[in-house]
C-alpha cells in the first residue's frame, strides 16, 4: 500500500491557507469572528502560517451546543483560525484517501451527498425483496483515537502532518461518555480508550468517513454484498436472499468490533422492503417516495419561524428565498408535488 511523505510544504503554503480560509468562511463570512479575522486577513494568514511552521499551533477551546432534532446531539464549534487549519489539512490529505472510497459511500464527499444517495437507496430497494439496514450505536463519541490514528498511518508517513492531525484528534473535547465492552477487555478498558470526535469539525467528517472504509471493503469485498451503501454511520445491504442478511449481520457485529463499535440493537434490522424503507429524510415505497411525517413536521415549523423572523425584521425576502428554494430542490427527489402545492398555498410572508 502507498505511503504519502512530503506533503507539509504543500499544507502551510499560504496559497493553501488562503483557499482554506475562503473555504472555511462559506455561509458565515458575516459572522462576527470571520469578519474580525478577514479584517487583517494576509497578517492572521502569515501568523498561522508561522505556528504550524514551528509547531507552536495549540487548537482552541470548542463552544458547544446540543441540538434536539432529529435527535439529541451535542455539536462542537472551533475556533474560525482553527477551522482554516481544518480546511487548509483537509484540502491536501482528502485526495489521498478519495481514491481508497468505495463508490457508494456518499457522506462528506464533493460530487456525491444526499441526493445522489437517495437515488442510489431507491434503486437498490425497489430492486430486492430485503434489506439489512443498520445504525451504529453513538458512532461520532466511539471512535477510537488511537485506532483512527493508525488507519491514517496506513496511507500518510509525512512526520509533520501526522503531527498536525493528531494535534487536532487529540485536541477534541470530550464527548458523550459511553461504557462499552468488548472481547479481551479488562475493568478499565472503557476508560484507558480515549475515543470522541467533535460533530461539526470539518475533519471529523473526514475521519469518520476514513474510519469505516475498511469495513465497507469488508461488506464489498469479503461478504461480497453487491448492493450495499453507506451515509456517515447509517448503511444497508439489500438481497434477494434473507439467510444472506442473516448471515451477513453476524459478520458484521464481528468485524466491528475491530473497531471498537456496535451496531444499535433497535435500529437494525432486517425485513422486506416492501414495507417502505426510510433514508435521509423520505420513505421509499415500491411505487412512490414520501416525505417522513416526523421531517415533514420540522419544516413545518421551521417554515413558521422563518414567517416569524420575517415578520419581525431578522431575515430579508433574499434569505426567505434562498431557504425555501433550497427546501423545494429536497422534497422534490420525493413524490411530493400535491404536497408542495398544499403548503405554498397557505404560505404568506408579510412585515409587521
Amino acid at each position: 500500500m502507498k505511503r504519502y511523505g512530503n506533503l507539509w510544504t504543500k499544507i502551510i503554503d499560504f496559497e493553501n491557507l488562503l483557499t482554506a480560509a475562503k473555504n472555511a468562511q462559506k455561509g458565515k463570512r458575516y459572522r462576527e469572528n470571520v469578519l474580525a479575522f478577514n479584517y487583517n486577513l494576509e497578517s492572521e494568514l502569515e501568523k498561522l502560517k508561522i505556528k504550524l511552521e514551528s509547531k507552536t499551533y495549540i487548537p482552541g477551546s470548542y463552544k458547544t451546543f446540543t441540538i434536539v432534532e432529529p435527535k439529541p446531539r451535542m455539536i462542537s464549534a472551533a475556533p474560525y483560525r482553527d477551522r482554516v487549519v481544518h480546511h487548509a489539512l483537509c484540502n491536501i490529505i482528502t485526495p489521498i484517501f478519495e481514491r481508497t472510497l468505495i463508490a457508494d459511500t456518499y457522506a462528506n464527499r464533493l460530487g456525491f451527498g444526499t441526493h445522489r444517495a437517495l437515488r442510489r437507496f431507491t434503486e437498490f430497494s425497489r430492486s430486492s425483496r430485503y434489506i439489512l439496514q443498520c445504525d451504529i450505536r453513538k458512532y461520532f463519541p466511539s471512535i477510537d483515537h488511537n485506532i483512527l490514528k493508525t488507519i491514517v498511518r496506513r496511507k500518510i508517513k509525512c512526520p509533520n502532518t501526522l503531527w498536525l492531525i493528531d494535534t487536532i484528534i487529540d485536541n477534541s473535547n470530550e464527548q458523550e461518555n459511553i461504557v462499552e465492552y468488548f472481547p479481551g477487555d479488562d475493568l478499565f478498558a472503557p476508560i484507558q480508550h480515549r475515543r470522541g470526535l467533535p460533530i461539526g469539525n470539518l475533519t471529523s467528517q473526514f475521519f469518520a468517513n476514513i474510519y469505516l472504509n475498511s469495513f465497507d471493503h469488508f461488506v464489498k469485498e469479503k461478504l461480497q454484498a453487491r448492493k450495499y451503501i453507506r451515509y456517515v454511520d447509517d448503511f444497508a445491504i439489500f438481497a434477494e436472499d434473507r439467510n444472506f442478511l442473516v448471515d451477513a449481520r453476524q459478520a458484521i457485529e464481528e468485524y466491528l468490533v475491530t473497531l471498537r463499535l456496535k451496531i444499535h440493537p433497535v435500529k437494525s434490522q432486517l425485513f422486506e422492503t416492501k414495507h417502505g424503507v426510510n433514508f435521509l429524510g423520505f420513505r421509499i415505497l415500491p411505487d412512490y417516495i414520501r416525505v417522513r411525517t416526523e421531517n415533514l413536521r420540522r419544516s413545518r415549523r421551521r417554515l413558521r419561524q422563518m414567517q416569524i423572523d420575517y415578520a419581525q425584521g431578522k431575515i430579508n425576502l433574499e434569505q426567505v428565498l434562498q431557504s425555501l428554494q433550497s427546501w423545494v430542490a429536497h422534497l422534490e427527489h420525493g413524490d411530493t408535488w400535491h404536497l408542495r402545492d398544499k403548503i405554498f398555498a397557505t404560505l404568506v410572508f408579510s412585515r409587521v
